[in-house]
């Protein structure tokens, strides 16, 4: 579960329901013709900017903004390093009976346990890769054109409100209530936008670049184990995935280590 996702939604709706409800009665900011222009309205314009498919993956995708477990590159990179120093000295069949956590990572050993080729292994999971950066890619197009639209369909909405509103003059004490209510959809048109639809956006493509590295990462230590690589050649080429304070930690504890040997 990510907490900064969940909290972040919750804070920021908590702190807008508590405005309404310090200022008077919430009832009056609940109005189901609103609503229904926002987020109808926006719903429908956005499914028009996207195929079926699409539209509605992006909900399935959207999940991984509250659930979603990114494997830790250092130990990854430790059990890629176990690997290649394996298979040197035994061969590719023993790891067979290693445990992987990581699909990637176990799909692509499967695949140098049976022997394929470099250039097998890089187009299978070279494609695979691609195709997890593409969900999050248009699960992050869907919600960001959801955020464009609800604002400009709740200002449609604020428009139908005043052309009811000044078409029915007659009765002034209606006015303040009719041009509450009309204000309303851009009030909804803004919440959705900047409280769900681009947070959501964002946090995506935050997704996809993290697991994107991962498996770049994976990919790039598959193909050094399928080349015979020196374990220690193939950690320092990994290493470069980690970020600097990490790269720099992991350095100091090398060179303690060198040191305490010595």
């Amino acid at each position: 579960m990510d907490l900064a996702t969940l909290l972040g939604l919750l804070g920021a709706l908590g702190v807008v329901l508590a405005a309404m409800l310090t200022g008077g009665d919430a009832l009056v900011f609940v109005n189901a013709p609103s609503m229904l222009i926002v987020l109808g309205g926006t719903f429908m314009v956005v499914m028009i900017k996207f195929s079926l498919s699409q539209f509605f993956g992006a909900f399935k995708v959207a999940a991984r903004a509250f659930i979603f477990k990114v494997d830790n590159p250092e130990e990854l990179i430790t059990q890629i390093v176990k690997f290649a120093d394996i298979a040197r000295k035994e061969g590719m069949l023993a790891l067979e009976n290693e445990e992987i956590g990581n699909d990637f990572l176990n799909d692509g050993i499967k695949m140098l346990i049976d022997g394929n080729s470099r250039e097998v292994i890089e187009a299978v999971m070279s494609k695979d890769l691609q195709q997890t950066i593409d969900r999050h890619k248009w699960g992050a197009k869907v919600f960001s054109a959801t955020g464009d639209v609800a604002p400009a369909m709740g200002m449609i909405g604020t428009l139908i409100g005043l052309v009811q509103m000044l078409s029915n003059m007659a009765d002034p004490k209606s006015i303040g209530p009719a041009m509450a209510v009309a204000l309303l959809t851009t009030l909804y048109g803004a919440m959705l936008a900047t409280v769900v639809a681009l947070p959501l956006a964002d946090k995506l493509n935050l997704r996809k670049a993290d697991e994107g590295r991962i498996k770049a990462m994976c990919l790039d230590g598959l193909l050094a184990i399928q080349e015979g690589l020196n374990p220690r050649v193939i950690e320092s080429m990994l290493k470069t995935y980690l970020a600097p304070k990490k790269k720099g930690k992991e350095d100091s504890i090398e060179a303690g280590e060198a040191e305490a040997a010595q």
